[in-house]
């Protein structure tokens, strides 16, 4: 978790997903923003970079997917293209009346694309703002991320939603949560014995029975 900028940006769980859009950010633009890094898992550069011709079409109407320009991303390595999710396009139709020309998310006076810096200081204060700690702008990506790992989606698959350039880059976004552990180790008990077949021809040496084997026979 990030504290002071420091560590991984931390994985937001449902709850806090619902407090933070619900509460934390106030404007429809901020909640179509960090909807678009959330249900795409996508980097905040790359959200801030979308045109609006990358998500709406020329009569104004969400795109079926969104498509996320080679130039954008993080080594500029491939476009990607996103199918919309209803949640998203919710957001999206509640901002469109504030979508700028040209960059979906227009910065200051309207002058280019509004700046990654400016996304992570509205963060941190919608998240101050409802008392959840420890995220970053990183957090819807690596949230969703995570969220697709525990669904049982293949990593390849994962792989070309995220665009990272290997599994391993991939791997690294992934958190893994106690209970998935436990569950692992759990599932190996189908491949042993039962311990009653393995301790059958032995004597029941637990506290509740002390007698470990047959009796001694009198000495004379």
């Amino acid at each position: 978790m990030k504290i002071n900028r420091y560590g991984q940006a931390k994985i937001l769980t449902q709850p806090e997903l619902e407090l933070l859009f619900a509460e934390g950010l106030p404007t429809p633009r901020e909640r179509a923003l960090f909807g678009v890094c959330l249900y795409t898992a996508c980097r905040i550069n790359e959200a801030c970079t979308l045109l609006s011709s990358d998500v709406f079409n020329a009569q104004g109407l969400v795109r079926a997917h969104l498509v996320i320009r080679r130039t954008a991303t993080k080594g500029q390595l491939d476009t990607r293209t996103i199918p919309v999710l209803e949640e998203l396009r919710i957001l999206l139709v509640a901002y469109q009346p504030e979508v700028g020309k040209t960059y979906l998310f227009p910065g200051q006076w309207h002058r280019g694309h509004l700046h990654p810096d400016s996304a992570a200081r509205i963060l941190r204060s919608a998240c101050q703002g409802v008392g959840i700690e420890g995220v970053s702008t990183h957090s819807f990506r690596r949230t969703a991320l995570t969220q697709m790992s525990n669904a049982g989606i293949p990593l390849r698959v994962i792989q070309k939603i995220s665009g990272h350039r290997s599994l391993s880059q991939l791997q690294a976004y992934l958190e893994v949560q106690p209970e998935q552990v436990t569950g692992a180790v759990a599932s190996l008990a189908m491949l042993g014995v039962s311990p009653r077949v393995v301790l059958r021809n032995f004597p029941d040496t637990s506290p509740e029975n002390p007698r470990t084997s047959s009796p001694e026979p009198p000495h004379f």
